[in-house]
């Protein structure tokens, strides 16, 4: 009979790889088909930036088991890998066995040839990393990119809008571990007495999952008291048109 999710087989508890080299050293020494993999795939995963696993299906009777683990990481390129894991017990002694897959459809085949029933998927479960669309659009840094992200909405000073991160934003950016920094635009001009200037910044961000996310930061003086303001908005185009509406209002704002 079949187990939900929660009470799947889990294998002996040790101690959690520190990255996501180890993750794969663990993966690979206790594989028995470790051998197959190709030499270009490890070397590839060997410089990767970041791990993801969860269990893709299970199947529990008789005393047997049969899991399926999905192990992906995210590489230099911005590109994501994946290993399907098999683990069961079907084997002489009932010993738990592990293999690997570069492949979900050879994972299949292997799960297929075990005297279990069939596949039972273990729920609709994401897996973090997926392969994003395109090759990244910038040249990302990995740093301490989510307090950035986190730091650079705390300092936003426009009102909540349509335009402006909301909170939904700032969990997502919370999986950011790289990101560029490139400035779009920048005006300084006199108004009066006072100097006023204006910078667009965009803030790029590339997620776990291998997407990419971009912040738009405006730097101005057009204030009241010729301070610098930060304003932060969730498109260019929405940046620029603030800019706009800023430099328009800036003699009525130094007028009251």
């Amino acid at each position: 009979m079949s187990v939900p999710y929660e009470t799947a087989y889990e294998p002996p508890e040790s101690p959690e790889p520190a990255s996501p080299e180890e993750h794969l050293e663990r993966l690979l020494s206790r594989a028995l088909n470790s051998f197959d993999l190709p030499d270009e795939a490890i070397r590839h995963l060997e410089r990767s930036l970041a791990y993801d696993s969860s269990l893709h299906s299970a199947h529990h009777s008789a005393g047997m088991h049969r899991e399926t683990y999905r192990h992906t990481w995210l590489l230099a390129d911005g590109r994501a890998m994946t290993l399907w894991e098999l683990v069961h017990n079907t084997g002489h002694g009932s010993a738990a066995q592990y293999e690997l897959y570069l492949d979900e459809e050879e994972a299949g085949v292997a799960t297929a040839r075990l005297p279990l029933p069939p596949d039972t998927p273990a729920g609709d479960l994401s897996v973090v990393l997926q392969a994003p669309a395109s090759e990244p659009r910038h040249t990302y840094v990995p740093d301490d990119s989510a307090d950035h992200a986190r730091r650079l909405l705390r300092r936003a000073e426009n009102p909540a809008g349509d335009d402006r991160p909301g909170e939904d934003f700032a969990r997502l950016l919370r999986s950011a571990f790289a990101h560029q920094i490139t400035q779009a635009f920048g005006r300084s001009g006199i108004s009066g007495e006072t100097r006023l200037g204006f910078s667009l910044y965009e803030h790029a961000f590339l997620l776990f999952d291998g997407s990419e996310v971009s912040l738009w930061e405006v730097e101005h003086t057009a204030t009241s008291d010729g301070r610098h303001m930060c304003e932060v908005y969730t498109s260019e185009h929405a940046a620029r048109a603030a800019m706009a509406r800023r430099a328009r209002a800036f003699p009525a704002t130094r007028a009251r």
